[in-house]
């Protein structure tokens, strides 16, 4: 039984652990903080996510744990205009397969957690930063912050945007800083007025700025995010900000939008970072998975659904018994780098393009959206939606 190390222990991470357990591995998740955890509010999972996390078997825990919504809903934040929306019931779950659910974040992660600490074949370390790595003919020998040496078959960067892994391995710096800075807040639904309890995920697009919101946590929180084009230059991870601070952001919001900011409470900050695609994030035994590989800006709501997939893929091309970690790990690369790219992309594109633009741009944005039928809009988003998994 081969050992593997896995930087980072978030939801990437624990992913692949325990997806290359059930293939007869250990594993060591190796997080660089004190405790597993994961920081964040409300997560979007396309029909994507659920086919991993049932692959995963973890799917029957998160569903308990979900909001199925009915829609999502694109608003003109400016004009109070209804432009679209996506039914998300049982036509669009027969099509897919899944359903489109949204939860808190610790609500997708705890699942995945749990199942690390059941699992015997997974050791769970914490305070354990990896700091650099070196292959022999034997393995990867992984050396932490502390100075503490490990040996391990192979080793799985999922240490994130900023991933030490990453830099070891292509030295290509810092994340790209987006421009776009993010307010969230997680509120008590008991605190928001019944006409406003909404059971959609509910975007209203503005001139450079945007408001989401929906319910999470079983529907007992409203889970807030508005965003600024604000040209931001310095990443900022986080960062706990007053209520005034962010209604002075929004001056444009009035209406429905002013009420419901005006709600948030709690809130942290965060400017939006991305990376590149790239065509290659493997070295010999060592790979990279989730953010670590293609970070992606929010607007897709296909992070963490990517690094499920791609965890599944890595577990299952791993299943090897001659132990060929290379060659199978050029192979999960190959497999995944197209369709992660794409979504990077698409990514970037819907929050210029499909989010912030103005007058009349944001006009043909509105006709063409509205134009669209419910068929439409499912093939438009069925390449993302509807993946499976390899053939």
């Amino acid at each position: 039984m081969s050992t593997i190390a896995v930087a980072g222990g978030g939801i990437g991470g624990l992913a692949a652990a325990l997806r290359l357990a059930r293939h007869g591995h250990r594993v060591s998740v190796l997080e660089r903080q004190d405790v597993f955890t994961e920081l964040g509010a409300g997560i979007q999972l396309a029909p994507n996510a659920f086919c991993a996390l049932d692959q995963l078997g973890v799917g029957d825990q998160v569903r308990e744990l979900a909001v199925y919504i009915d829609e999502l809903r694109f608003m003109d934040g400016t004009t109070g205009e209804r432009v679209g929306s996506m039914p998300l019931g049982e036509r669009y779950r027969r099509r897919f397969g899944n359903p489109y659910a949204v939860v808190h974040r610790i609500d997708l992660y705890k699942p995945l957690l749990d199942a690390c600490r059941n699992d015997p074949r997974i050791e769970l370390r914490t305070a354990s930063p990896v700091a650099r790595y070196e292959q022999d003919a034997d393995g990867v020998i992984v050396e932490l912050g502390t100075g503490e040496r490990l040996r391990g078959a192979a080793l799985i960067g999922a240490d994130g945007i900023r991933s030490t892994v990453r830099q070891q391995m292509l030295g290509d710096g810092e994340p790209r800083v987006s421009g776009h800075t993010i307010y969230r807040s997680v509120i008590p639904m008991d605190k928001v007025p019944r006409e406003l309890r909404w059971n959609t995920v509910t975007l209203w697009a503005g001139p450079r700025w945007h408001f989401v919101h929906y319910p999470i946590g079983g529907g007992k929180y409203l889970n807030l995010a508005a965003t600024r084009d604000d040209e931001a230059r310095e990443a900022v991870v986080g960062k706990p900000v007053a209520r005034e601070h962010v209604a002075g952001e929004f001056p444009a919001l009035a209406g429905t939008t002013r009420r419901l900011l005006e709600l948030g409470e709690d809130w942290r900050t965060w400017v939006l970072c991305d990376r590149d695609p790239i065509d290659v994030w493997v070295d010999g035994r060592v790979a990279l998975l989730g953010d670590a590989a293609h970070p992606m800006l929010q607007y897709a709501a296909q992070g963490a659904c990517m690094a499920l997939e791609d965890a599944v893929l890595l577990g299952d091309l791993l299943d090897d018994p001659d132990h060929a970690f290379a060659a199978r790990l050029a192979t999960y690369n190959a497999e995944r780098r197209e369709r992660t790219a794409r979504a990077q992309l698409v990514a970037r594109w819907m929050g210029t393009h499909l989010y912030h633009p103005a007058g009349a741009d944001a006009g043909a944005r509105n006709t063409m959206l509205a134009a669209l039928s419910e068929d439409e809009l499912c093939e438009r988003v069925a390449w993302l939606h509807g993946f499976r998994g390899p053939s």
